[in-house]
């Protein structure tokens, strides 16, 4: 199944398409474009990983693949960064563990 996610990250203004696709609803590969630098480098490293399982990944939460690689690139201000999230969330529709939904984050002052 293929899957997209689009992120619009915040303040920043940067927009990263999050492209995930598995053939056996299970291992999904990535393809991540981004205007941010450290997006496109946590992508990067993402796709030389290879393949992610994608139900190993479920099991593994915020040990897996796709969080530890996220850790690893995105410090800093981007430590909070939405992309990973997208990441994770666009994983699971395409190994078919989830259905597409939108996830929104309402960010302001009281």
């Amino acid at each position: 199944m293929k899957a997209l996610v689009v992120v619009e990250a915040g303040i920043c203004g940067f927009q990263t398409r999050i492209h995930a696709d598995s053939d056996d609803t299970q291992n999904v590969t990535f393809t991540i474009d981004s205007d941010c630098q450290k997006a496109q480098a946590f992508g990067a490293a993402l796709v030389a990983n290879g393949p992610v399982d994608g139900y190993a990944e479920i099991g593994a939460g915020a040990d897996g693949v796709v969080l530890t690689t996220a850790r690893e690139h995105l410090k800093g201000c981007c430590a909070a960064c939405a992309v990973p999230v997208g990441a994770f969330k666009v994983m699971q529709v395409a190994a078919g563990v989830a259905l597409p939904k939108d996830v929104t984050l309402r960010i302001g002052t009281e």
